[in-house]
């Protein structure tokens, strides 16, 4: 009985890491393309702390969201390489925590999202790297 249950433990916590990248996946596609694609007035209504930063970092930080958001997926489903799901996770992790730190320099209420977000990253980036990982794609021959 017991084993059953912490198989059944173990799926579940599968499943809500799958479902975790998958939203996060979602929101870091959505942000990262916003960044990459619009420009500064356009950008405005949606980021008040566009204008105070270079376009440059403005591109690569929507460039470095794009592809944490691949970087949870890709490697996970395909299972090709599926310990960069953890190492994207981990990278998104430390983009939202300079994000935090620069809205709180900023002294704006906004590091909230960033903080979630932060913490939902890391949770990915420990739960695929120690808790439950993907195995690779036996090697065809």
């Amino acid at each position: 009985m017991a084993l059953t249950d912490q198989v059944a433990r173990r799926r579940v916590f599968t499943g809500a890491l799958w479902v975790l990248q998958v939203g996060l996946a979602g929101v870091f596609l959505v942000a990262g393309l916003t960044k990459l694609t619009q420009t500064g007035p356009a950008l405005l209504p949606r980021l008040a702390w566009a204008p105070d930063v270079p376009a440059a970092l403005l591109r690569a930080i929507g460039f470095s969201e794009l592809l944490g958001a691949i970087g949870l997926l890709v490697p996970a489903a395909t299972r090709i390489r599926p310990e960069l799901t953890p190492a994207a996770a981990s990278g998104l992790t430390a983009v939202m925590a300079l994000a935090v730190m620069f809205h709180l320099y900023r002294g704006d209420n906004a590091f909230f999202i960033p903080a979630v977000l932060a913490g939902l990253s890391a949770l990915v980036a420990w739960g695929r790297s120690r808790k439950a990982p993907i195995a690779a794609r036996a090697p065809v021959r």
